[in-house]
């Protein structure tokens, strides 16, 4: 899914955030967490203007966050590992894989048997606390 740039160099802030259908503070916090992957320009008054090609990057991350599920953590490790597919469509984590597998969606979280345990746990200690506290 690619995002029209026309014949366009630099799209300010604005019109990106329109595009992409995001508000614009979410594409600063995105530059603040992605300083590697998205750099725009800036312009008279400090304004930010952005490549096609840093929008294209946007566009893949918001579908990471969004569509596919990954955490900031998630995509910084693909972005630091050099692995930030050009769209998100394009994602494959570990070794390639075939065609019809589906490729699990890396949260940047590791679950263990150990994390099956503690969830457990919590879920038993907080029925055990719904029970105490109805009988109040």
């Amino acid at each position: 899914m690619g995002v029209d740039m026309d014949a366009e160099y630099f799209v300010s802030i604005n019109e990106v955030a329109k595009r992409l259908n995001v508000p614009a503070h979410t594409l600063r916090y995105w530059e603040k967490q992605f300083p590697t992957a998205i750099r725009p320009t800036t312009g008279a008054g400090g304004r930010r203007y952005y490549r096609a090609e840093t929008v294209e990057r946007l566009n893949t991350i918001k579908d990471l966050l969004y569509t596919r599920g990954l955490t900031i953590a998630g995509v910084k490790k693909l972005i630091h590992e050099g692995d930030l597919p050009k769209s998100a469509g394009d994602l494959t984590i570990g070794a390639t894989r075939e065609k019809n597998e589906k490729t699990p969606v890396n949260t940047g979280i590791k679950h263990t048997a150990a994390t099956g345990d503690e969830i457990d746990t919590v879920i038993t200690l907080l029925n055990t606390a719904r029970e105490i506290l109805t009988t109040i």
